[in-house]
C-alpha cells in the first residue's frame, strides 16, 4: 500500500501497520503529522486526511 503525505509530500511508510483500515489513525513517519485513513483503494492507494499538526 502507498500513501503520501498531504502536509510534507513523502511517502509514509505503512508496514508497521499491518491491518489498514479506514478510519484508521496513522502518523507520518517524516513530519510527525497524524492522519486518519478516508479511503483505500482497489490498487492501494491509501487516501488520508489530517487529524493533528503532531511534533
Amino acid at each position: 500500500m502507498l500513501c503520501i503525505c498531504p502536509e510534507c509530500k513523502n511517502t509514509i511508510d505503512l508496514s508497521k501497520y499491518p491491518n489498514l483500515v479506514t478510519g484508521m489513525v496513522i502518523e507520518c513517519n517524516h513530519c510527525g503529522m497524524t492522519l486518519a485513513v478516508k479511503e483505500i483503494a482497489t490498487d492501494g492507494a491509501v487516501k488520508t486526511e489530517i487529524v493533528d499538526e503532531g511534533k
